[in-house]
């Protein structure tokens, strides 16, 4: 790409932020790293490491929990493996656990891995992907055999912990020399204090077996990183947070829409993304863009498409280049979805329209741009989708499409709260006592519970007499044993997602386009809603409450739909208040309402309301 030309939408751009380039700070391999893992890089290419690498094998082999906070693309999978692979080729037995939030991002990290088992060989050295889509065969092996395992929390939370003593996983915890959680910076929240949670238990688990295994952590850019690694894995880390590797030229673009003519109101982010985007492709330039939800990428992607096939009803030039763009989101079958990766990475994609399932660190080969549309909510996340591109250490752009709300407004003039600001903590909660309360059942079911474990829950004492009421534990001198059901840990989300699961049916061929739960379904497939997979747009018939299943036929209409929803939010408790400002703040306990009575019907392309229609069901 010689540059990226915005003639056309020149008028819209208020502002331009240029980031120099960084150059590479290399180091020699570090003292006592393995002969045949130096043979092994220099194979491959790499004759120094970054210094950030070279940095955290020094740390792991001394023993020390690390957290490593260098860019997008730096190499931080190689500075895990290093210390790890050595531990393995010093010690066959050793085990290690690789940690990542996502099915997706466990098998692009086993792909990066694959030249390294290839070298070894497997008499030496073993890994795999253990989750939800592994074959029971494969399951087998990797129990048994496999060095290095990846997975996810949900994995750890629903097999790992509460099957310890069973098939083989006494084997893994009993010799489990290495904990790795890679993008920890996206357990924030409820879905963080769950991993602090289960990381509780897990040690709790190796203490059984005698083990103790070490830490290796990676987050993007927070404010808290050692806070929060501490947090979640209840141990003392050191931080790695120097950078060595190269990083291009960035070119940050500010964009501001202009106003729908002859109203007062702007148009949206998704509209001039459908806008610029055929121009993107025409021009060569390789992408991403963000959108906020799901059915925000099914309409950018339908615009964009039918934009690229026919524009005015003239074809472009003859050309029909909509194959060249995709949509990337949750709800797509993993399938579809390792496809898109693999048709971006190697380019026969010019690029894809995603939610922030893509903001994760997925090798999706080398972009040009990154497009948002509207600020992505935190500091943290901006850097982030704006690493995306440029992910070769080439010069690469990123432009912020602003929305109509006030922080989007707010930053179109006062842009250096975004770009010379810190960035925000990443806040947990790991002893809110819902969350504890669920975790501690399932530990009680895994070991029984002892005095000793109040170090490890501290609400112990609160919860313990609650579950003896309720005749799921059995107390014996101290010793508290699980009487209740048997799977306890499938009794809780760890994303806070809705246990009840919905199927879309195509009723034209009788197959089933995808799963989603229950809110989604209430917000997508609504009767008469238009639900849109991958561009294709479903006509909602019937919504069965009772056994979970959206009817849908394919049409081809004009509009698409978005769902009225009404909250209503009551405070329960105030805690606590103070001043700030010219305002409020108030720390509390409040019931939170949502309701869907009605849906609105948008006009693609022009955006304009066609009207309301009510909803007849209970949503």
């Amino acid at each position: 790409m010689n540059g990226l030309h915005l003639d056309k939408f020149k008028n819209r751009i208020v502002g331009t932020q240029k980031i120099p380039a960084r150059a590479a700070l290399y180091a020699d391999f570090p003292e006592g790293l393995n002969g045949e893992i130096i043979e092994f890089l220099k194979g491959q290419g790499i004759e120094k490491l970054y210094c950030h690498q070279s940095e955290m094998f020094k740390r792991a082999v001394q023993g020390e929990n690390v957290i490593i906070t260098t860019s997008t693309a730096s190499g931080k999978t190689l500075g895990f493996l290093l210390p790890v692979v050595q531990k393995i080729l010093d010690d066959p037995s050793s085990r290690a656990i690789f940690i990542y939030p996502t099915k997706a991002l466990a098998h692009d990290q086993y792909r990066n891995m694959v030249p390294m088992l290839e070298y070894f060989g497997p008499k030496r050295i073993q890994a795999g992907v253990y989750d939800g889509d592994t074959p029971p065969n494969e399951r087998a092996r990797i129990r048994k055999n496999a060095n290095i395992i990846l997975t996810n929390p949900e994995m750890l939370n629903s097999s790992f912990l509460p099957n310890h003593s069973l098939f083989g996983f006494n084997h893994i915890f009993s010799r489990l020399k290495f904990v790795v959680i890679d993008e920890l910076h996206s357990y924030r929240g409820a879905f963080g204090s769950h991993m602090a949670n289960i990381m509780r238990r897990l040690n709790r688990i190796c203490r059984y077996y005698k083990s103790s295994p070490q830490f290796l952590a990676s987050s993007a850019t927070i404010a808290n990183p050692v806070e929060l690694a501490e947090s979640i894995c209840s141990g003392k880390f050191v931080h790695i947070c120097k950078d060595g590797s190269p990083s291009g030229e960035k070119n940050i673009i500010f964009y501001q829409p202009p106003f729908v003519r002859d109203t007062q109101y702007k148009k949206g982010p998704e509209e001039e993304a459908s806008e610029l985007i055929p121009d993107l492709v025409e021009g060569g330039v390789r992408f991403i863009t963000f959108c906020k939800s799901r059915r925000e990428v099914e309409v950018v992607l339908k615009e964009v498409r039918d934009r690229l096939t026919d524009i005015e009803n003239k074809p472009s030039l003859g050309k029909d280049l909509s194959h060249l763009v995709a949509g990337y989101r949750g709800g797509y079958t993993p399938e579809e979805r390792k496809e898109i990766e693999d048709r971006l990475s190697s380019g026969r994609l010019m690029g894809v329209i995603s939610t922030n399932a893509l903001e994760l660190g997925l090798d999706i080969g080398k972009l040009d741009l990154s497009i948002m549309c509207g600020f992505p909510g935190t500091k943290a996340s901006f850097w982030q989708q704006l690493g995306r591109a440029g992910r070769r250490g080439e010069a690469s752009y990123g432009i912020l499409i602003f929305d109509v709300t006030p922080v989007d407004q707010y930053i179109a003039v006062n842009k250096e709260w975004l770009l010379d600001s810190r960035v925000e903590n990443a806040v947990i909660d790991k002893n809110n006592l819902f969350i504890e309360l669920a975790h501690v059942r399932s530990a009680a079911a895994e070991l029984p519970l002892t005095l000793d474990d109040a170090a490890v829950f501290p609400d112990l004492g609160e919860i313990v007499p609650v579950l003896l009421d309720a005749k799921e534990l059995k107390g014996d001198r101290g010793t508290f044993t699980w009487v209740g059901n048997e799977f306890p840990s499938g009794d809780f989300n760890l994303r806070n997602i809705n246990n009840n699961t919905y199927k879309v049916l195509n009723k034209a061929d009788g197959m089933i386009i995808t799963e989603m739960d229950e809110p989604t379904a209430f917000h997508e497939v609504y009767p008469k809603a238009i639900y849109m997979h991958d561009g294709m747009q479903y006509l909602v018939e019937n919504l069965d409450l009772e056994n979970r299943v959206a009817s849908v036929v394919p049409v081809d209409m004009n509009y698409f739909t978005v769902p009225f929803v009404e909250t209503e939010v009551n405070v329960v408790r105030e805690l606590k208040s103070k001043e700030v400002y010219r305002t409020k703040e108030y720390f509390g306990d409040v019931l939170v309402k949502e309701a869907i009575p009605a849906y609105k019907m948008i006009q693609f392309h022009n955006h304009q309301n066609l009207g309301f229609e009510r909803i007849t069901l209970p949503l």
